[in-house]
């Protein structure tokens, strides 16, 4: 109550801690700001990965710690003009909208943009291509112009001594044609040829024909392709790698089994050799990939959720060639699938 707090600031701990802080005032708003500055941060990163998020809702998660630092007793007087000291440090990206401040994480760990980076050379969209190929068309056309040379005008003339004459000849009277009869078509019969175009076999690029039952089943192939992936891929029962530096060297770059999922992009890790447990982001983790031969889950693209054997290690293109080997495309060769979309099955042996 009232009284309390006012004994607590004439007490003689108090006036005490005040004159230490007299002293050197400068050195605690720079421990307390650095301390505040990094416990936000490293929330955004670890809870929001990258997304754009509300600032006030980020802080009101932050001081639901109990032991958190108050912005009180840092240099920034109100949550606006830290967020603005986080987007001109560039350690967030920070615009402001109807709705308040939204912030953005920039994450700049080296292993982060290497993935990055490997991620952006695999990824080779369709428009790509048809910009890649239409530019290659139009310098091949410019070439041949080139070689050709251009072409030069010609005057028309006309040798003095020819006796040629010029005749001009008016065109016949075109006599009026008799409407044709009109055929009547049975509904039937054009029903039954457009069911017949349909199912009529075609030829494939090897110049072999296939059913309409084939076009489909390729069709839908073609659309499982174009499926778009998630942004979690955390799954029960995989292998991952630990590669955040700050749990320390019982948890940097030790292999663990993912035993649970929360908040959808959280996952709880067994350590397979200290046999530790921790609650981690799916930013702090990554997939394994086994040796040939051993089995493996698919998490994300056409075929998420299903097991495939691991055939071939492409290093060239960080891709591998696997078999489905459950599901309904038991059996079923898938190549070129992405390291980061597959992860090794954990098991006992």
């Amino acid at each position: 109550d009232e009284n309390g707090f006012k004994c607590h600031t004439m007490s003689e701990s108090h006036q005490r801690q005040l004159l230490l802080f007299a002293d050197n005032s400068d050195s605690y708003l720079d421990q307390f700001s650095l301390e505040f500055k990094d416990e936000y941060v490293g929330l955004l990163k670890r809870r929001f990965n990258g997304r754009r998020v509300n600032a006030n809702h980020a802080y009101q998660e932050y001081i639901s710690d109990r032991d958190h630092v108050h912005m009180n007793s840092t240099q920034w007087e109100t949550l606006t003009e830290f967020v603005k000291w986080l987007g001109r440090e560039g350690i967030v990206k920070a615009d402001e909208t109807e709705k308040g401040w939204f912030v953005t994480y920039i994450d700049r760990d080296p292993e982060a943009i290497a993935r990055a980076e490997r991620k952006n050379k695999m990824v080779a969209t369709d428009e790509e291509k048809q910009e890649k190929f239409l530019l290659e068309q139009i310098a091949r056309a410019k070439s041949n112009t080139t070689d050709a040379g251009p072409s030069a005008s010609t005057v028309l003339q006309r040798d003095e001594d020819s006796e040629e004459k010029v005749v001009f000849a008016m065109p016949k009277t075109i006599s009026a044609k008799k409407p044709e009869p009109v055929v009547k078509s049975n509904a039937f019969k054009v029903n039954d040829e457009k069911v017949s175009k349909v199912s009529h076999k075609t030829k494939n690029v090897n110049g072999k024909k296939r059913s309409a039952i084939e076009e489909l089943m390729a069709e839908n192939e073609a659309g499982k392709k174009r499926k778009r992936k998630k942004d979690s891929w955390l799954a029960k029962n995989i292998v991952v790698k630990i590669v955040s530096k700050e749990l320390g060297k019982d948890f940097y770059k030790a292999k663990g089994v993912v035993e649970d999922i929360f908040d959808t992009y959280g996952a709880k890790v067994k350590v397979i050799k200290t046999g530790k447990r921790v609650k981690l982001d799916q930013s702090h983790l990554e997939t394994v990939i086994p040796q040939v031969g051993r089995k493996i889950l698919i998490l994300n693209g056409a075929y998420d959720g299903s097991q495939a054997t691991l055939d071939t290690l492409n290093v060239d293109k960080f891709t591998v060639d696997v078999t489905i080997c459950s599901g309904v495309c038991k059996g079923r060769a898938v190549a070129d699938i992405p390291y980061e979309d597959v992860s090794k099955l954990y098991s006992n042996d």
